[in-house]
């Protein structure tokens, strides 16, 4: 069940073009992708797409444990 939401959402972000944009943001900010995550969920001032991508980032962090 877990690899069809992510197909799902893999498929969405092909269809968007934002495969890879909060990885690119995190790195232009000097952090990990975990650290940037963690720092833009407690960032009040964080665009809500941001922070979804944020959240993505930290649930797809999990599958990996």
């Amino acid at each position: 069940m877990a690899k069809q939401w992510i197909q799902k959402a893999v498929k969405k972000m092909k269809a968007k073009g934002t495969i890879g944009s909060f990885k690119k943001a995190a790195k232009k900010a000097g952090k990990s992708t975990k650290a940037m995550a963690t720092s833009v969920l407690k960032n009040p001032k964080a665009s809500p797409a941001m922070k979804k991508k944020a959240n993505f980032a930290r649930n797809v962090g999990k599958l990996g444990k």
